[in-house]
């Protein structure tokens, strides 16, 4: 059964009656199947605000499946997905692809495709140039901007990538396992860069990972996901304080968060 839907009458926005305090993205009653095989039946869940949220299960279970339903790029069969009581349409969302390559605009310089969003909602050339020079002094970029995306190596069109979701200033940041292709030198340096950016914005972020390691370290909480028809397995929280470093891989706590990940996915897989 669904939750109920209350009305803020000041404000005009639908808000699930269920959902706690500190909430941002609220699911309820969330449906999806594929050619008749249930994969999401009535699922409920609350992302909080300012927080990152790691997303980790078993193989096909519909982790990149679930972000896409609840950022919009797939639809889902029924349900309802709001961002602090707002629909989609009205939250400014950016998606970072794990695709990096398909993802930029190959006929469009590295500087312009960082631009592109801020182009499409109509701010100015110095609106824009103002917001890319921010980005390229957050990131310390060091390479020509003015290159295209095929002259750059794939950790650098990666970085694009970020730079280019982060430009307008997004309510929610959905990463489908952007760090996967990278090297490790250059994961270890997106992973810092990711949580300069988290301590500078509380932007609030939903990674999907394939590396429980980094699902833990970066995230403040673990939604661990069970096998098909998906449901929520445990939510782990993390709440060592930022900014982490590699030294908090050894900590006691970090330890015991990820074996308690471990010891919840082992169980799913072996169901």
């Amino acid at each position: 059964m669904n939750a109920p839907v209350a009305t803020d009458v000041a404000s005009g926005r639908a808000t699930p009656a269920s959902a706690p305090h500190g909430t941002h993205i609220t699911i309820r009653g969330l449906y999806k199947s594929f050619q008749g095989q249930p994969l999401y039946t009535n699922f409920d869940l609350d992302i909080p605000k300012a927080q990152i949220t790691s997303v980790f299960g078993p193989n096909g279970c519909g982790k990149s499946t679930l972000i896409n339903m609840v950022s919009g790029l797939l639809p889902f069969d029924a349900g309802q997905v709001l961002f602090d009581g707002k629909t989609l349409t009205d939250t400014k969302i950016s998606y970072v692809f794990q695709n990096y390559r398909e993802a930029l605009f190959p006929w469009k310089r590295a500087i312009d495709n960082i631009k592109y969003p801020l182009q499409l909602a109509g701010q100015s050339k110095a609106e824009c140039n103002r917001r890319a020079e921010e980005l390229v002094a957050s990131f310390e970029i060091k390479f020509d901007l003015h290159r295209y995306p095929y002259e750059l190596s794939g950790g650098q069109q990666q970085l694009v990538s970020i730079m280019r979701a982060l430009a307008p200033h997004p309510e929610v940041l959905f990463l489908d396992e952007p760090f996967s292709a990278l090297d490790y030198e250059m994961t270890l340096f997106m992973r810092d860069k990711l949580q300069d950016i988290f301590q500078a914005t509380r932007t609030t972020m939903i990674l999907v990972s394939h590396d429980l390691e980094e699902a833990v370290y970066l995230a403040d909480q673990v939604l661990l996901l069970t096998r098909r028809p998906t449901k929520i397995a445990e939510i782990v929280p993390f709440r060592s304080a930022r900014p982490r470093h590699p030294e908090t891989l050894t900590s006691d706590e970090f330890v015991r968060a990820k074996a308690r990940c471990l010891d919840v996915f082992q169980r799913e897989v072996r169901r």
